[in-house]
């Protein structure tokens, strides 16, 4: 299918086959470098390094110290932080010459012979106070034809592990200075506690020997007057114990009398049994005038019942109640006697049992008591024993205390001298653990952590190219597509002299599907972004109208380079792609290159898609909009002529 679009420096139409190429170039060409320059740490297992262990492992402390072992296995299973994401093969000398000299190896990491020996002679030099310290290396050998970044990639692997090994290294032995000089100040310190304590329990002792002697004289005259009080406690305690014999006499008399008198309470002819028979017949005798009495009543009752009735006189009726009133009185007071009699009865008959139990309990309490005071003889008896003993006892006590008393004075002097040394070794002791470095295990590490790599860095080297390398490709990738479209096509329309449309129209009908292209190229380029860099949506959606823009921009600024400057402008627009990679890649560029790169369109293009922002959209603008006014003046000075150049023409 045909275009009426013209094909520069040909007759023939532009196909849709060739506006698809036009635009698909950049985001083949973005895609390609992309794909290739994205991560590239990511993809290292396609590189192949070997490891020539030549390590002789040393022996430290009676522990077998493998160090170029540890070093190569760190570089082949990677670490706690990183995975190892090269292919590393362990290798010997012959070996890895070949595969260096054939191309299998891009990079051959040797560990020399002595390499234990050399990363621990720093502390062996520190632990046994003598010795030559030397530095471990490790050679890092890389093919002549090796490609750009192969060099920089495993040498950078390799003086990383390196380094990594010297610190782990440099951690342990610090480690273990810190944790000997805590150790060490702990140690002294206890010493200068304990011989504080000392100085003071010498001192303590001191002042007790001193006063020793004063109380080794009080406590042999004490002695003296107990040996004194003793034998006169003996004496006293023997009068006690016959007393109380004595006393166990008397108690044996009154508990065989009290229950010798229970039982006369108990016989049947006792006066106490003989008052109870009495109480009972007093107590029927009481029954029986409470019955008459009762009886009485009741018969004058029925008498004053009738009494009025039977013609009596008043005088004998009247004569009557009072009698039935004071039976009725009469009777209850026998009542009352009665019932009074009853328990009177009732407990004089209980009064001799229970007193003679009462007395029995008491007489056995008299024996038992008997018993006991003659057992508190005896034990009165042996008292007195034990306390002449006892005077026997304090006299020797007093005779000690005396000689105690002597060897006491010398006591004090010689503690009182070794309080006064103690406690000068406490200071100095003291004053020595103060000097020293106190850390705990803790702090320990993280101290030597520091010194072992006092310096270090935030700085992240996932990509050799950096996170600007996708806005740059991407922006030189849609300048090559300006180009590219005006490689195909015409600045501007070959019937310029003769067309009748203005000069900006003519600008613009041969603008639009250049910038069309310079869009939908953008589009493609921003979508081959999107599925290798997976940017969150606000960002590529700015990206992509950045994108869109610089293609738009492009075409217009390529446009005008052809129709001011021909067939050299498009030699103009490649330097312009050139000096644009040029001056993105690094910043050791000179500075009139980096200025000219500054002056660039492809600059705010390349700053728009690495941040979106008003700056970059207006210089996009402004460098469309001056490209198209000089196209329209370029046109406009294309449409006039001379006689000549007509003349010529015909």
């Amino acid at each position: 299918m045909n275009l009426s679009i013209e094909r520069a420096r040909s007759r023939k139409p532009i196909t849709l086959l060739t506006i698809l190429g036009v635009l698909l170039l950049p985001a083949i060409i973005g895609g390609i470098l992309v794909a290739a320059l994205q991560n590239p740490t990511e993809r290292l297992d396609s590189m192949t390094a070997a490891i020539v262990n030549l390590d002789e492992p040393v022996t430290i402390d009676d522990q077998y110290t493998p160090l170029g072992r540890q070093l190569a296995s760190g570089l082949v299973e990677g670490s706690d932080d990183m995975d190892s994401n090269l292919t590393w093969v362990i290798s010997n000398e012959e070996d890895a010459a070949d595969g260096l000299a054939d191309g299998s190896y891009q990079a051959v990491v040797t560990i020399p012979a002595e390499f234990s020996a050399a990363a621990t002679s720093a502390g062996q030099t520190i632990a046994n106070g003598s010795g030559t310290p030397e530095q471990a290396t490790i050679q890092v050998t890389t093919p002549d034809d090796g490609l750009v970044a192969d060099d920089l990639i495993t040498s950078q692997i390799a003086s990383v592990a390196a380094s990594s090994m010297g610190t782990m290294l440099s951690e342990a032995t610090m480690e273990n200075v810190l944790v000997g000089f805590t150790t060490i100040g702990d140690q002294i310190g206890e010493a200068a506690s304990g011989a504080s304590e000392l100085a003071d329990g010498a001192r303590s002792a001191a002042d007790g020997a001193a006063e020793l002697p004063d109380g080794a004289a009080q406590l042999a005259d004490g002695a003296a007057q107990l040996g004194s009080g003793a034998s006169e406690l003996a004496s006293g305690l023997g009068t006690i114990a016959s007393g109380t014999r004595d006393a166990a006499s008397g108690a044996t008399e009154l508990g065989n009398g009290l229950i010798a008198g229970a039982a006369g309470l108990e016989a049947p002819n006792s006066d106490l049994n003989q008052l109870a028979g009495a109480a009972k017949a007093t107590a029927g005798y009481t029954q029986a005038a409470a019955d008459q009495t009762a009886a009485l009543a009741k018969t004058l009752g029925a008498l004053q019942a009738t009494c009025a009735t039977s013609g009596a006189e008043a005088a004998y009726c009247a004569s009557v109640d009072a009698a039935f009133t004071e039976a009725q009185a009469a009777a209850t007071s026998a009542g009352t006697a009665d019932v009074y009699a009853d328990n009177v009865a009732t407990g004089v008959s209980a009064l001799p049992s229970a007193l003679a139990s009462q007395l029995r309990t008491a007489g056995t309490g008299a024996t038992s008591l008997a018993d006991g005071l003659n057992q508190l003889a005896a034990g009165t008896d042996q008292s007195a024993t034990g306390a002449s003993a006892l005077g026997d006892g304090a006299t020797q006590l007093s005779d000690g205390a005396t000689a105690l008393a002597d060897g006491a004075g010398e006591l004090a002097t010689g503690l009182d001298t070794l309080a006064t040394g103690t406690g000068d070794l406490a200071g100095g002791l003291q004053t020595a653990s103060e000097q020293l470095p106190s850390f705990s295990d803790d702090e320990s590490t993280s101290l030597a952590s520091v010194i072992s790599d006092p310096v270090t860095s935030n700085a992240e080297a996932n990509t050799i190219f950096g996170p600007t390398a996708i806005p740059l490709l991407a922006a030189v990738a849609l300048w090559f597509g300006g180009l590219a479209s005006f490689l195909v096509m015409r600045a501007h329309t070959a019937r310029t002299l003769t067309s009748r449309r203005s000069s900006a129209t003519l600008t613009l009908r041969a603008f639009w599907p250049a910038a069309a292209i310079g869009a939908g190229q953008g589009v493609l380029v921003a979508l081959i972004v999107q599925i290798v860099a997976s940017y969150d949506a606000a960002a590529w959606w700015a990206f992509a109208g950045t994108a869109v823009l610089a293609g738009v921009a492009f075409a217009a600024v390529n446009q005008a380079l052809v129709a001011v400057f021909g067939g050299i402008g498009r030699w103009i627009s490649a330097l312009v792609g050139v000096v644009a990679v040029a001056t993105g890649l690094i910043s050791t560029v000179p500075g009139w290159l980096a200025s000219i790169g500054a002056a660039l369109p492809t600059a705010p293009a390349f700053t728009g898609l690495i941040a979106a922002n008003g700056a970059a959209v207006a210089g996009l603008v402004v460098w469309a909009v001056l490209s198209l006014i000089v196209t329209t003046v370029v046109v406009a000075m294309r449409r006039t002529t001379s006689a000549k150049a007509v003349l010529a023409s015909a």
